[in-house]
């Protein structure tokens, strides 16, 4: 007669998940997990994130362990880490080429979002989370940019530290605190490193925020249209882990390229010349995941009424950012997805060809015609954040939406002439 009783194994599990439910919390979250049938590959980039996030964290740490945040020995203790260190320069590849490939994922998602309505009802508090995090990993890339310590780690440093001065009344005295004194210098990078090793493990507790909030309401999908019953979900294992292994296998040939072939294509030469307080480079530019905000940043050469130009462009580089969290408000069309909207569609692509505008624009120097299309990009960038989504929500006609995710996709995808709703409730 057969034994049918579970293993020692299966045993202890079941007990663990009797009085804390890990595992069953593991199974009903990653495995059973309804997830939309329409999914397509531009839904990898999440996950990708999170696996980058999780790399760039364990590469951190033992950079950590090697590396001296002093203004004297931190230059020496990179080049250190790079020729002395077993793996060490593969490690800092890794970090250093990982956080480039972070920030692309991260934009690519972004832009995703912003195609498919996936701030709209009910998840504008997932898309606020996810700008949350944006602006906690521009924090962590700044100050990981600044340690180690080479001519244009001190110089970003510098100047951009230095753009708080341009707030009345309260600028010079965050200055002074960013600084630790009257100068960069020791106790500034100091504070950086503590800072950017802390951040991370911040972000990762805002990004357990973030899934949480996605698994409330689902994944927004292709068509926009919320999911009616069992007929328009599969199980998100294996359909999509097999999918986002295969998108990460094809990641991490790009990834690879980058740490084995061109470690240093994405970087600036003038950060291989240890930190001269006494000799600028000619052109100080940051990496190039914050060049569009940069350029912003430069945009305004004139006083904007009372406010000096100064301050007016570090006003317009935050607003660049802070205006993403109105957006669910700002998107007055009842439709998610850009493929039902025929005008928006058009107009998605022209922001993402102003974004890389802005982009040129901080890195090249702010001379001649540079100066004129950086402020023309943020003219537009803001003029379609603020009028143009709000009123093409209000004056286009979108085309009549499938009856549900299972008849599109059954039926040959988005194109069904078949029944369909004009607008959908986002």
């Amino acid at each position: 007669m057969a034994d049918n009783r579970p293993g020692a194994t299966a045993r202890i599990i079941r007990w663990i998940d009797y009085r804390l439910p890990f595992v069953q919390f593991l199974n009903h979250e990653l495995n059973e997990y309804p997830t939309p049938r329409n999914l397509s590959y531009w839904w990898n980039y999440g996950s990708l994130s999170g696996i980058m996030l999780v790399v760039m964290i364990a590469s951190g740490v033992i950079l950590a362990t090697q590396y001296t945040p002093s203004a004297d020995l931190a230059f020496d203790s990179v080049e250190r880490i790079m020729r002395d260190v077993n793996y060490g320069w593969l490690v800092r590849y890794v970090h250093m080429n990982g956080g480039s490939m972070f920030f692309a994922i991260v934009y690519i998602h972004l832009f995703r979002g912003l195609y498919y309505g996936s701030y709209k009802n009910p998840r504008e508090l997932l898309w606020i989370i996810g700008v949350i995090i944006l602006l906690l990993l521009i924090a962590t890339a700044f100050m990981g940019y600044v340690l180690p310590w080479g001519q244009m780690s001190y110089w970003a440093a510098t100047v951009i530290t230095n753009l708080f001065s341009a707030i009345p009344l309260v600028g010079p005295g965050i200055v002074t605190f960013l600084w630790g004194g009257f100068t960069v210098g020791d106790p500034t990078l100091h504070r950086f490193y503590a800072l950017h090793y802390l951040l991370p493990f911040v972000i990762l507790a805002v990004v357990l925020l973030h899934l949480v909030a996605l698994h409330r309401h689902g994944s927004n999908n292709p068509l926009g249209i919320d999911h009616k019953g069992p007929q328009d979900t599969i199980p998100f294992h294996p359909y999509y882990t097999i999918k986002d292994l295969f998108g990460l296998t094809v990641f991490l040939l790009i990834y690879g390229f980058f740490v084995f072939y061109a470690p240093n294509f994405l970087g600036e030469p003038d950060n291989y010349i240890p930190a001269n307080p006494m000799q600028t480079p000619n052109h100080i530019v940051p990496e190039w995941y914050l060049l569009p905000y940069y350029a912003i940043l430069r945009s305004i050469t004139f006083p904007i009424l009372f406010v000096s130009s100064k301050l007016a462009g570090v006003i317009l580089a935050f607003s660049s950012i802070f205006i993403l969290f109105f957006l669910p408000w700002l998107d007055t069309s009842p439709v998610r997805s850009a493929r039902f909207r025929p005008i928006y569609k058009w107009v998605f692509w022209l922001l993402v060809i102003d974004v890389v505008a802005l982009g040129w624009v901080g890195a090249n120097p702010p001379q001649g015609i540079v100066v004129t299309v950086g402020q023309i990009a943020t003219f537009y960038y803001f003029f379609h954040m603020l009028i143009l989504i709000p009123l093409i929500g209000k004056l286009e006609r979108p085309r009549p939406l499938p009856s549900s995710i299972g008849t599109a996709v059954l039926s040959g995808g988005a194109r069904l002439s078949g029944a369909g709703t004009p607008l959908a409730k986002p």
